[in-house]
């Protein structure tokens, strides 16, 4: 059964689960120390940065841990909203099988799908290591009372990006301004 998403769905969404996505970077920032960010960065690339500063150095250190953090958050937010989306247009589910995200059947075919929310997203070791989990007994499992064809798919949410940013740029502006009702 196939169900087109709207618009106006879509951004219900967006604005009942943005939120989500800045009170987690709020909470980790809380939660953040100092000590835990200088085991993880390497000491010799701010020498050859010419930091010289307690400052600049906590400056650099905050900048790069927040950047990092937030495209985390952001792709767990974009995989969340792509695992919605598909499950309201094609039946679609979360996966329980490692590196695999979403799952779903169309036509006699199983889809298997890991999804990713940046053009750069891997290095060779980490694509690897995603053709690996398609790989596995678990994703060439037919359904039992299927038999199906299976595709290993490896799908990067970019093509209806620009949309979505716009989209997720006005609920949070919404969200943040108290007005329930996002005006695209």
């Amino acid at each position: 059964m196939m169900h087109y998403t709207s618009l106006k769905e879509i951004r219900d969404y967006v604005a009942a689960n943005v939120s989500g996505f800045h009170l987690t970077r709020l909470a980790r920032l809380e939660g953040l120390k100092l000590k835990q960010i200088l085991k993880r960065k390497n000491p010799y690339l701010f020498k050859a940065k010419n930091i010289l500063t307690a400052e600049a150095l906590v400056r650099v250190l905050l900048d790069a841990h927040l950047s990092s953090q937030e495209e985390t958050l952001f792709g767990d937010f974009l995989e969340g909203l792509a695992i919605y989306i598909n499950a309201r247009a094609l039946g679609g589910k979360k996966s329980n099988a490692e590196g695999i995200d979403l799952e779903f059947d169309r036509d006699g075919i199983r889809y298997l799908v890991s999804i990713k929310s940046g053009p750069n997203w891997g290095n060779s070791s980490q694509i690897n290591k995603m053709r690996d989990n398609f790989k596995k007994p678990h994703a060439l499992r037919a359904p039992a009372s299927q038999s199906s064809i299976y595709v290993r798919l490896m799908v990067a949410v970019m093509a209806v990006m620009n949309r979505l940013t716009k989209v997720i740029t006005k609920s949070s502006a919404v969200s943040a301004s108290g007005n329930s009702s996002p005006g695209m």
